[in-house]
C-alpha cells in the first residue's frame, strides 16, 4: 500500500508539468543568452509564457482532479523560484543594476525557507501563500518576461521596473516576517503521523 501511495504521489500530471517547467529552464539560457535577433528574444520569451501557463493549468488540474500531493508541494514553488531566479540571473548579463534586486529576491527566499522549517520542527506551518506574495510573485514574472521581450526598452524604464518589483518583494518579505515572528492566524499547528501504514 506504501508503495502505491507512493507512486500515486510522484506521478501525477500536475508533478510531470511541474518537471517540464525544470526542463525548460536550461533551454530557455541557451537561447536567450545566444540571443542575436529580435525573433530570438521572441522565442525566449514564448518558453517563458508556456512555463507561465503550465504553472496556471497544473494548479487547476491538482485542485479539480485531487491530486494535490507532498511532491507536488515541493515541485511546484521549486519549478517557480528556479524559474525567477533564472531569468534575473540571465537579466543580469545585460542589466547589471539587476543585481540588488537578485539578492532581495535570494534573501526573500531563503528566509521563507528558513522560517518554515523552523515553523515545522515546532509543528506548525503556514496554510498557505500570502496575497502579497502572490501580488510580487506575478508582477517580478511579467515585468521580467517583458525585459525579456523588450531587449531594447529605454533604460529609465527598466529601473523603473527594477524599483516596482524590490518594492513588491520588500513588502512581501515584511508581510512573510510579521507573519511568521507572530504567529498570526496563518500559521496553524498540525499533527504529525508518529505511525505510517506499510503494507
Amino acid at each position: 500500500m506504501l508503495k502505491k501511495d507512493w507512486k500515486r504521489d510522484i506521478f501525477t500530471i500536475p508533478n510531470m508539468l511541474s518537471l517540464f517547467r525544470l526542463l525548460l529552464i536550461p533551454v530557455y539560457i541557451v537561447i536567450y543568452l545566444n540571443a542575436q535577433k529580435p525573433a530570438d528574444y521572441y522565442l525566449a520569451a514564448a518558453i517563458l509564457a508556456v512555463s507561465c501557463l503550465t504553472d496556471l493549468i497544473d494548479g487547476k488540474i491538482a485542485r479539480h482532479f485531487n491530486m494535490i500531493s507532498t511532491t507536488g508541494q515541493i515541485l511546484d514553488p521549486l519549478a517557480d523560484k528556479a524559474t525567477q531566479l533564472t531569468l534575473i540571473i540571465c537579466l543580469l548579463v545585460k542589466y547589471p543594476e539587476i543585481l540588488w534586486l537578485m539578492l532581495l529576491f535570494i534573501v526573500k527566499e531563503l528566509f521563507q525557507i528558513i522560517a518554515a522549517y523552523v515553523a515545522l520542527r515546532k509543528g506548525k506551518m503556514l496554510t498557505g501563500a500570502l496575497i502579497s506574495g502572490k501580488i510580487s510573485t506575478t508582477v517580478l514574472f511579467i515585468s521580467l518576461i517583458i525585459l525579456v521581450l523588450l531587449p531594447q526598452l529605454e533604460r529609465v524604464y527598466v529601473h523603473i521596473i527594477i524599483c516596482i518589483d524590490g518594492v513588491l518583494l520588500l513588502i512581501a518579505f515584511a508581510h512573510y516576517a510579521l507573519t511568521y515572528f507572530t504567529e498570526s492566524s496563518m500559521i496553524q499547528s498540525f499533527r504529525r503521523k508518529d505511525s505510517e501504514e506499510t503494507e
